[in-house]
């Protein structure tokens, strides 16, 4: 095999494809990058046997062929290059030769044949999205992805699509995101993709205005971005109902500019630590919150005046959960929501239902 590429298209490529490469793995060939070089194009695979991103970009192919390189060498190779043109050649045994103005390698490569089959599905459907609007529902609802194993399909996302309606809905135990948009299409799914897959799908969104191409099969799901296809199993199982875990009361209404209670519970949240959670109290009147936390360290307190609808209620949160849903509205104000000391927080926004945020409360058990 041999070819001829540029490096600044090959340095992009082994550095998004690396991310699917295992890093300690039984099977050598799945820490390298699978590369084959035919009809003057270069086609750069990584698979972990969970995920897979694969992408092709243009070369000068010599001779055509094959092999697996490993990818932390050959990435730290590419990238310190002096020269925009890069000569790759290997020979019977396996030994890769790379040369670039005076600066030449020779690295152990291995055969292709023992590199695992790249995963392959029948289509059932396939919709297409604004790499825009995908990258930002991902984005606004990936922190709610529980990182529990224990608890398998949680560690993904429900993409719920129907009536030309896609949303996108996370959850771990303690806070719940919704997050829809209109999309043209007439394709009705439900399908759960994992955390990881979402979050190599965000770092290869770079241009908003181009469409995405998502690909159901029975099993796995495959999102094409550009040249890059990023290809995953499913998570099979039942995903919570979420329609039903909304509350559906509205006993305490508050209209509240977002960044003035992030920087409240910021403040708050000074005193607590990561080892020991203590809840960050919420007394909510008609006209105020007033914000407090007791700790080992000490106490802490602060007030935003506001315009409260209904019942007022006192009720306890983890500083990062809701700071993690406020920061993820991204809007100048929210409407929250409360149904009593006990049931969860929503958060939405004054006018439309782009999201839904629910975090649940910590019981409160002591006095400020």
């Amino acid at each position: 095999m041999k070819f001829t590429v540029m490096r600044s298209d090959i340095v992009s490529a082994v550095q998004n494809v690396s991310r699917a490469v295992s890093t300690k793995a039984t099977l050598p060939a799945l820490e390298g990058i699978l590369i084959k070089a035919y009809d003057n194009k270069l086609t750069l695979s990584g698979y972990d046997l969970e995920l897979a991103i694969t992408t092709s970009i243009d070369a000068t192919v010599s001779n055509e062929g094959e092999i697996v390189v490993g990818a932390k060498l050959f990435l730290e190779i590419v990238r310190k290059l002096p020269e925009e043109i890069v000569t790759f050649e290997t020979d019977e045994r396996m030994i890769i030769y790379i040369n670039s103005g005076n600066a030449s390698y020779q690295i152990v490569g291995i055969s292709s044949m023992e590199y695992p089959e790249m995963p392959e599905f029948a289509a059932l459907d396939e919709i297409k999205i604004s790499a825009g609007v995908l990258h930002n529902m991902i984005r606004q609802t990936i922190y709610a992805v529980s990182d529990n194993i224990n608890k398998p399909i949680y560690t993904g996302s429900l993409f719920d699509i129907k009536e030309k309606i896609m949303r996108i809905v996370a959850i771990d135990g303690y806070r719940m995101a919704i997050r829809q948009e209109n999309i043209d299409t007439e394709v009705e799914q439900r399908f759960i993709v994992p955390g990881k897959m979402q979050s190599e799908i965000l770092k290869l969104i770079n241009d908003d205005e181009k469409e995405v191409l998502i690909v159901v099969g029975q099993r796995h799901v495959s999102f094409t971005i550009d040249n890059y296809s990023v290809v995953s199993r499913l998570i099979e199982g039942n995903f919570l109902d979420y329609r039903t875990t909304v509350p559906k009361g509205e006993e305490t209404v508050i209209r509240i500019n977002t960044r003035s209670l992030i920087s409240s519970v910021d403040r708050i949240a000074l005193i607590t630590s990561d080892r020991v959670q203590s809840p960050v109290r919420f007394s909510i009147t008609k006209d105020e919150i007033k914000l407090s936390c007791k700790t080992a360290v000490g106490r802490a307190n602060d007030e935003i005046p506001v315009s409260t609808i209904g019942k007022e209620v006192e009720i306890g949160f983890n500083n990062k959960y809701v700071l993690e849903a406020l920061r993820n509205t991204e809007c100048d104000e929210v409407t929250l929501v409360l149904n009593g000391s006990l049931s969860p927080m929503i958060i939405r926004p004054v006018a439309g239902e782009e999201f839904i945020f629910l975090v649940v409360p910590m019981r409160l058990n002591d006095e400020i």
